[in-house]
C-alpha cells in the first residue's frame, strides 16, 4: 500500500512506462500487442496482487471487533463501571471493609453484551455484502492467449483479474480497469467526474510518443494518451495497455489516502442528535438525583452508587446493535427480493423515497425491441432501408443496443440481405448522447466508399440535404419535412419509436482520411425504421403498488415525448404535458423547481438535464430514487438520494448506485420500499421506547428522591432491572410494523423523537407512583426497616411496566386486538417479564437486597398494570390528535 503522504511525482512514478514511446511501454512491461498469455496473467497476478483498491475490503474481524466498542453509549458505561470499581470495591477493599464487584460485573455485561452482538451482526452483514456484491459483477475485455504461440482472443474477465501489461478493449459504457496508455482511439471521450467534479467528458487519443510528465493532478487527467482507473467511456472506442493496477494506479492511491469512514447520512445524523440528546439529558438530571439524595439521606457513598446507576438506565446502550441489525436483517430480506444492497444506509434511504424517477425501457416495457418496419419517406416498405439499417449495425464496434441488436435478429435469413457480405468497414463514427446518432463508413470489392448513418430524427434532419424516392435524389424542402415529420408523428402515436436512416457518397474520399463529425452532412434520408417495445403486462400493477405506497413515479427518457406517453397511458401513469430537454435548459433553478412538481414526464433529456430535474426535486424537499442502467443514467445515479441499478447494467452504471436489482421490475422496487420502510419503523421504534421509558424512570427516581426517607431502589437492583430490559429489546428487529406506518415515506425527525420522549414518558411515572402508594399505605413499607419490601415491590413493577410499553406503544392501533408484535418480541418480553416476577423469591435477589413479595401485593399489581395499559392507550391517541402523527 503506497504512502498517501507522498509527493505527486512519487505517485505517479508507478506509471512511468506511460512516459515511453509505445515501443518503450511494451518492453517496460513486457508484453506485446498480441496480449499476455493464461499463465502470465496467472503469475502477474500473483505478483501485483488483485486489481482492488483499498476501499473495496471489509475491515479485519479484530478491526471490526475494535470498531464494535467505539461508541459514545459504550464509553459511558465504560466509565460508569470505572467509577463503580472504585467506589464499590477499591475503596473498600483498601480499608478493610466488605467489597463487592456485582456493580461492575452487570455493567461490563451489558458493555460485552451490547458490543459483542454488534460485532457478530457487522460481521455477518459484511460476509453476507460481500457474497451480494459477488452477485453484480464488473468485467473488462481483455485480449488473451493460451500458449506464446496461439492466436490472440477477446474475453471478459473480472475486473479483479486485470493485470498490467493486459491489452484493453473500452466502448461507451466501460469503466477503465486500470491505468491505461492508449494504443488506438476512435473519438474516445472519457468521463472523469469521479476524479475531477467536471461533468464533461474530455477526449483521449492514442499517441505514438512519449507522454510528458505531468506536474500535478490537474495535468494527469489532461494527459490525452491516458485513462486512469476510476473514470469511464461516455463514448467512442479504444484499445489500450494496462500499466499500473489496484493500489498501484492514481486512483488507487488517492482512495488510500482518502480511507475512514464514509460521509454521514441524514439517517447517521439523526441518531447522533439522538445519542448527544439523551448524554445531555443523563450530564444535567444524575447530578441533580445525586444531590437531591444525598443531602437528603447524608450517605454520599451509597447515593453515588444509585445516580451511577440512574446513568446506566439513561443509556441506550443497545443502540448500536439494534441499528446494525435491523439494517443487515434488511439488507439480507432485500437480498430475497432480488435486491443486493451495496450500502447499507441506503435501506433508509429506501424507505423515505417519495419520488421514483425512471427511464421507460426494461422498466415500463418489455426491454425486447422488435423491429416492426422497414420504410421508405411514404410509408411504404423498402428493402433498401433494411439493407443500410443491417449494414450500420452489422459494423459497429460500440455496445450492440437493444436497437441494432433488433435489426440483426430481424434481418437474420433475409434474402434482399444477400450479397452485403462484400462490404468491408473503413471507418465508424460511435453513438453519443448529443450527436444522437451512428455512422458507419463501408466500402465494396471497387473501393467506393458509402457513409450510412442511423438516429434520432431531429438530429438526423439536421444533418440531411436530400430523400430518397425510388431511384431518385430529391431536396429535402419543407414539404419533404413535413412529410416525414407526419409519418414519425403517426408511428409514435401508435406507440413506436422511430428512427431516420441515410446515406452519402464519399466514393472520392482518400481511405486513409479519418472519419470525422464534418462528414455527417448532405445526407440522403432513405426511409425510416420503427420499434415497438410492449409495455409489460405487471407495469400498471406495480405502479398502483407504488402510488398506495406515497410513492410518485416519474419518467425521464431521452425517448420522444409521443412514444412515451402512449406507453405512460397504456401502464396507467398519466403522463400528463411533457417537458422536453430544450425546454428545460433556459429554465431557471427556481422555474425548474416548480415545474417539475407539475410534471410526470421528461422527453429527450441528455444526461445533465436528468440530473437537473433531479436536483430540482430535491430542492422541493423529496427523497429522489433513480432507476437506470444506461452509460446517460450514471451522472444522474450519483445524483439521485438513492441510485438503483440492474445488474444488466453498464459497468459505469453498476458502480454508481446503492442498490441493484437482480431483476428490473418495479414490483421488486415496491417489495424493497416496504422493507427499507419496516427496517427504518423498528429502528425508530426503539429510539422512542427506550427515550420515553428512560425519562419516565428519571422522573419517577426524581419524585421518590424528594419524598422518600430511603432509596426508592438500591443500585444493583436497578442495574438488574436496566440489564433484563436491554437484553428484552435484542428481538425488536424482528418486529413487524403496522401497514399504516408502511403506507407512506418515512423520514427521520429527531424532534418527534424528543416530543415523544417527554410527552409519553412521564405516564409511566403515574404508576410508579401508585406503586410507591400501595406498598407504603396497603403493605406499610414506610420505613427503612421495610425498604427492601418496597425496593422488591417497585423492581417487579418498574421491569413490567417498562417491558409492557413495548407493546402498547410499538403500534398507533390497539395492541395484543389490532395488532400484535412478531412471536420474537412477544416470546423474549414475556421470559423477560416472568423472570422479574420471579427474581425477588431467588438467592439471586436476595443477594440484591430483595425480599419475597406476599401473594396478595399481585393483585393489585395487576390492577395497576391494568391502568398503565389504559391511560398509555389513552395518552397515545391524544398524541397522535395532537401531533398528527406517531413515530
Amino acid at each position: 500500500m503506497k504512502n498517501p503522504n507522498k509527493t505527486f511525482a512519487q505517485l505517479f512514478a508507478v506509471s512511468q512506462q506511460a512516459q515511453q514511446t509505445q515501443t518503450g511501454t511494451f518492453n517496460q512491461l513486457r508484453c506485446c500487442q498480441k496480449g499476455l498469455t493464461r499463465d502470465e496473467a496467472l503469475n502477474r497476478l500473483d505478483e501485483y496482487g488483485p486489481n482492488q483498491v483499498a476501499s473495496e475490503k471489509a475491515p479485519h474481524a479484530l478491526i471490526q471487533l475494535a470498531n464494535a466498542f467505539k461508541n459514545p453509549f459504550i464509553a459511558v458505561l465504560t466509565l460508569l463501571a470505572a467509577i463503580s470499581f472504585v467506589i464499590d470495591f477499591w475503596l473498600p477493599h483498601i480499608h478493610g471493609e466488605p467489597a463487592s464487584l456485582s456493580s461492575v460485573i452487570i455493567m461490563m455485561t451489558m458493555v460485552i453484551l451490547s458490543a459483542l452482538l454488534r460485532f457478530i451482526q457487522e460481521y455477518r452483514t459484511n460476509k453476507a455484502a460481500a457474497a451480494l456484491k459477488s452477485l453484480v459483477r464488473t468485467t473488462a475485455t481483455v485480449v488473451r492467449r493460451g500458449t506464446p504461440d496461439s492466436e490472440a482472443m477477446k474475453m471478459d474477465v473480472p475486473l479483479e483479474e486485470v493485470v498490467p501489461g493486459d491489452i484493453v478493449w473500452l466502448s461507451a459504457g466501460d469503466m477503465v480497469p486500470g491505468d491505461v496508455r492508449l494504443l488506438e482511439s476512435r473519438d474516445l471521450f472519457i468521463s472523469q467526474a469521479t476524479l475531477s467534479g467536471e461533468a464533461l467528458p474530455l477526449e483521449k487519443f492514442a499517441t505514438p510518443d512519449a507522454l510528458p510528465t505531468p506536474c500535478d493532478e490537474h495535468t494527469l487527467l489532461g494527459l490525452p494518451g491516458f485513462c486512469l482507473m476510476g473514470t469511464s467511456v461516455a463514448s467512442g472506442t479504444a484499445t489500450g495497455v494496462v500499466v499500473a493496477t489496484g493500489a498501484d494506479t492514481w486512483y488507487g492511491n488517492l482512495a488510500n489516502s482518502l480511507l475512514g469512514d464514509r460521509p454521514q447520512t441524514a439517517f447517521d445524523r439523526g441518531v447522533n442528535s439522538v445519542s448527544k440528546l439523551l448524554i445531555r439529558f443523563m450530564l444535567v438530571m444524575v447530578p441533580i438525583v445525586l444531590l437531591i439524595n444525598g443531602f437528603t439521606r447524608s450517605d454520599w457513598g451509597e447515593t453515588l452508587m444509585f445516580a451511577l446507576a440512574v446513568a446506566v438506565g439513561l443509556t441506550p446502550e443497545m443502540l448500536p446493535m439494534i441499528v446494525s441489525a435491523n439494517l443487515a436483517k434488511g439488507a439480507i430480506a432485500m437480498a430475497r427480493r432480488k435486491v443486493v444492497v451495496k450500502h447499507l444506509n441506503a435501506i433508509q434511504n429506501f424507505g423515505a423515497m417519495d419520488v421514483l424517477c425512471t427511464d421507460k425501457t426494461g422498466t415500463l416495457t418489455q426491454d425486447n425491441i422488435i423491429l416492426a418496419h422497414h420504410l421508405d419517406i411514404f410509408g411504404k416498405t423498402n428493402d433498401n432501408v433494411l439493407q443500410l439499417a443491417w449494414l450500420n449495425s452489422r459494423h459497429q464496434s460500440g455496445v450492440k443496443n437493444l436497437i441494432d441488436l433488433a435489426i440483426l435478429r430481424f434481418s437474420q435469413g433475409k434474402t434482399e440481405l444477400s450479397g452485403l457480405c462484400r462490404y468491408r468497414k473503413v471507418d465508424e463514427l460511435p453513438f453519443d448522447f448529443e450527436r444522437r446518432r451512428l455512422s458507419i463508413l463501408v466500402a465494396d470489392e471497387q473501393e467506393k466508399q458509402r457513409l450510412i448513418c442511423k438516429g434520432a430524427v431531429e438530429e438526423m434532419l439536421a444533418v440531411a440535404s436530400h430523400i430518397r424516392e425510388g431511384q431518385r435524389t430529391l431536396p429535402l424542402d419543407a414539404a419533404a419535412i413535413s412529410l416525414i415529420q407526419q409519418q414519425v408523428q403517426e408511428w409514435s402515436n401508435r406507440g413506436y419509436r422511430v428512427i431516420l436512416v441515410a446515406e452519402r457518397d464519399l466514393t472520392d474520399r482518400p481511405l486513409s482520411t479519418p472519419l470525422t463529425k464534418e462528414d455527417e452532412h448532405d445526407l440522403v434520408i432513405a426511409g425510416l425504421l420503427t420499434f415497438l417495445d410492449p409495455p409489460k403486462d405487471s407495469a400498471a400493477s406495480a405502479l398502483r403498488a407504488l402510488h398506495e405506497q406515497g410513492v410518485v413515479v416519474k419518467v425521464l427518457t431521452g425517448d420522444s415525448a409521443a412514444v412515451s406517453s402512449k406507453i405512460c397511458r397504456d401502464v396507467g401513469l398519466d403522463p400528463g404535458e411533457a417537458l422536453c430537454g430544450s425546454e428545460i435548459d433556459p429554465m431557471s433553478d427556481y422555474t425548474l423547481a416548480c415545474e417539475v412538481e407539475q410534471r410526470n414526464l421528461f422527453c429527450r433529456l441528455t444526461p445533465q438535464q436528468k440530473s437537473r430535474v433531479l436536483q430540482a426535486l430535491q430542492r422541493n424537499d423529496h427523497t429522489v430514487g433513480f432507476l437506470g442502467d444506461g452509460i446517460n443514467d450514471a451522472p444522474a445515479l450519483r445524483c439521485a438520494d438513492i441510485g438503483i441499478s440492474v445488474d444488466s447494467a453498464t459497468d459505469i452504471a453498476k458502480e454508481s448506485a446503492d442498490i441493484i436489482l437482480l431483476e428490473k421490475s418495479l414490483m421488486v422496487l415496491e417489495e424493497g420500499v416496504l422493507k427499507g420502510r419496516e427496517t427504518f419503523g423498528n429502528i425508530i421504534k426503539y429510539l422512542n421506547l427506550t427515550a420515553s421509558s428512560n425519562f419516565g424512570n428519571v422522573f419517577s427516581v426524581l419524585v421518590a428522591s424528594a419524598f422518600l426517607p430511603f432509596l426508592p431502589m438500591l443500585a444493583i437492583q436497578l442495574l438488574i432491572q436496566n440489564l433484563l430490559y436491554d437484553i428484552s429489546q435484542l428481538s425488536l428487529p424482528w418486529d413487524k410494523m403496522d401497514r399504516s406506518f408502511l403506507r407512506r415515506p418515512r423520514k427521520w425527525d429527531a424532534r418527534n423523537i424528543r416530543r415523544f420522549m417527554l410527552f409519553m414518558g412521564p405516564t409511566s411515572s403515574i404508576f410508579d407512583i401508585t406503586t410507591w402508594l400501595v406498598l407504603w399505605y396497603v403493605f406499610a413499607a414506610n420505613s427503612p426497616v421495610h425498604q427492601a419490601l418496597f425496593q422488591s415491590g417497585w423492581f417487579i413493577e418498574g421491569l413490567l411496566s417498562q417491558t409492557l410499553v413495548v407493546h402498547m406503544l410499538r403500534t398507533r392501533r390497539i395492541p395484543f386486538i389490532q395488532s400484535r408484535a412478531a412471536w420474537p418480541v412477544m416470546l423474549m418480553t414475556g421470559l423477560i417479564m416472568l423472570a422479574g416476577i420471579i427474581i425477588p423469591f431467588t438467592s439471586l435477589g436476595h443477594a440484591s437486597g430483595m425480599v419475597a413479595l406476599p401473594v396478595s401485593y399481585f393483585p393489585w399489581l395487576l390492577a395497576i398494570l391494568a391502568g398503565y395499559c389504559v391511560v398509555a392507550q389513552g395518552a397515545k391517541m391524544l398524541y397522535i390528535r395532537l401531533f398528527g402523527q406517531w413515530f
